[in-house]
C-alpha cells in the first residue's frame, strides 16, 4: 500500500482534504497535489510531479474558479467564439464552451502520460471525457447493453422540444445539459392535455436587459408560464441539452429515492439510497441519505449489483466510478456514470469510505493509454 499518490486537484478542496485523512489514517505520506491551474498554465510540471513510478489521481477542477476560467476560455478559442464575461458564482455559462477546453485538456493530459509507462492512473482521461459528456456516456452504456432510460436525443430550443414530444407521445421528460453535473440544470418537465406546463428546475431564471441567465442554486424552482419555460430551455440548449423519457423513482414513505453507487475494480462496492421529497434526489441538494440495504428487495438487491457491474465494466480503464441507479421491481437502469462520483463523505463499505477503499485497493495496471 506504500506507493507515492499525485493528485491533479484543487488543494484545500474537500476531495484532497478527505484523500490526505485516509491516507493520515493508514499512515502514508500524504498524497502530492499538482494544482489544476498550475498544469493548464504549464503541462510541463506533470513530468516533473510524475518522476518515479507512482499512481495519478484526477479531480475535477470546479472547486477553482480560475481553472474553471482557463478551461473556459480554452474552449471558446477552439470553438471560434468571441470573449467570454466571467461567469458568476453557480452561473451556468457556455457549458459546451467549458467541455471544449476541458476535453482538450484531457486529450492532452493523455498523450502526456502515454509517455510516462510508470505511471498508473485511477480514470484513464479517455474515459472521463466520456463520462463527461452526459449523453455520449448514455449511448455509451446503451451500446454495451447497459439498461438506461429512453433516450429522445439533443433538444435544441423549446419549439423543439414539443417537437420531439409530439414525434415521442410523450408529455413528460428530463431535460439535461450534456456537460453539467449534480444536476446542475436538470429540468423536470411535464404537459397535460389543457395545455399546462411545468417545468421544476434547480436552476434559476434570471431576465434582465435583454439578457437571460441561470443560477445553479439548492431551491428547486417551479416554471409554469410558457414563457419562461421557453427561456429556460432555450438557455440551456444553446449550451447543449438532451432529453430522457420521464422514470419514475421507488417511493420511500412519502418521499423517493434513487441510489448512488460507487465501483471500484469493476465491482460495486459503496452505495447509498438518496431520498428526497422532490423529483431531483441528488445529496448536494439537501436530501437525506438511507441505508440502501434496507430498502431493496434481494431481487432489486441483485439487480443493482449486475447492473452496477455491467456498467463499470463498459469504462474498462477507470478504477472508480460512481453510478446513479433506479431500481425497482428487480430492474435496475443507470442514470448516470460520474468520473467523479466518490464524494461521499463518511459512507463506509466494509469498514472503509471511498478514499480509503482506494488507497487499499489501487489501480494495478496501467491504463491511460
Amino acid at each position: 500500500m506504500s506507493f507515492t499518490l499525485t493528485l491533479l486537484a484543487t488543494a484545500g478542496s474537500k476531495r484532497v482534504r478527505l484523500m490526505q485523512a485516509a491516507r493520515a489514517h493508514l499512515r502514508l505520506p500524504p498524497a502530492q497535489v499538482l494544482e489544476w491551474r498550475d498544469w493548464l498554465a504549464r503541462p510541463a510540471l506533470l513530468g516533473d510531479a510524475l518522476s518515479q513510478p507512482g499512481l495519478l489521481k484526477i479531480e475535477p477542477p470546479g472547486d477553482d474558479p480560475a481553472a474553471h476560467r482557463l478551461l473556459l476560455d480554452a474552449g471558446r478559442r477552439l470553438q471560434g467564439r468571441a470573449p467570454l464575461r466571467t461567469p458568476e458564482h453557480g452561473e451556468l455559462l457556455a457549458m459546451d464552451a467549458w467541455f471544449a477546453g476541458f476535453s482538450s485538456a484531457m486529450t492532452d493530459l493523455a498523450a502526456q502520460l502515454a509517455a510516462l509507462p510508470h505511471v498508473r492512473v485511477f480514470n484513464a482521461p479517455p474515459d472521463i471525457i466520456c463520462m463527461t459528456d452526459k449523453l455520449a456516456c448514455q449511448r455509451h452504456l446503451a451500446a454495451r447493453g447497459v439498461p438506461v432510460p429512453r433516450l429522445l436525443g439533443p433538444v435544441h430550443g423549446y419549439a423543439h422540444l414539443q417537437e420531439l414530444l409530439r414525434g415521442h407521445a410523450l408529455d413528460r421528460v428530463y431535460l439535461k445539459p450534456r456537460y453539467g453535473s449534480s444536476a446542475s440544470g436538470v429540468v423536470a418537465y411535464r404537459r397535460n392535455k389543457t395545455g399546462r406546463q411545468q417545468a421544476t428546475t434547480s436552476a434559476s431564471l434570471l431576465c434582465a436587459n435583454g439578457e437571460t441567465r441561470l443560477l445553479n442554486s439548492k431551491r428547486l424552482s417551479r416554471y409554469e408560464n410558457e414563457h419562461d419555460i421557453a427561456a429556460l430551455v432555450d438557455t440551456l440548449a444553446a449550451q447543449h441539452l438532451y432529453a430522457e423519457a420521464w422514470l419514475n423513482k421507488p417511493r420511500c414513505g412519502d418521499s423517493h429515492y434513487d441510489l448512488r453507487v460507487v465501483t471500484l475494480g469493476g465491482r460495486p462496492a459503496h452505495r447509498v439510497a438518496r431520498i428526497g421529497d422532490q423529483m431531483m434526489t441528488n445529496l448536494h441538494l439537501d436530501n437525506r441519505r438511507g441505508d440502501a440495504g434496507g430498502l431493496l428487495s434481494e431481487a432489486d438487491m441483485l439487480a443493482l449489483e449486475d447492473t452496477a457491474t455491467l456498467a463499470a465494466r463498459a469504462f474498462s480503464r477507470s478504477h472508480v466510478t460512481g453510478l446513479d441507479l433506479v431500481v425497482r421491481h428487480g430492474q435496475a437502469r443507470v442514470l448516470e456514470a460520474n468520473a467523479f462520483g466518490d464524494l461521499l463523505p463518511g459512507l463506509l463499505w466494509q469498514g472503509a469510505d471511498t478514499y480509503a477503499a482506494q488507497l487499499a485497493q489501487p489501480p494495478h495496471f496501467t491504463h491511460h493509454a
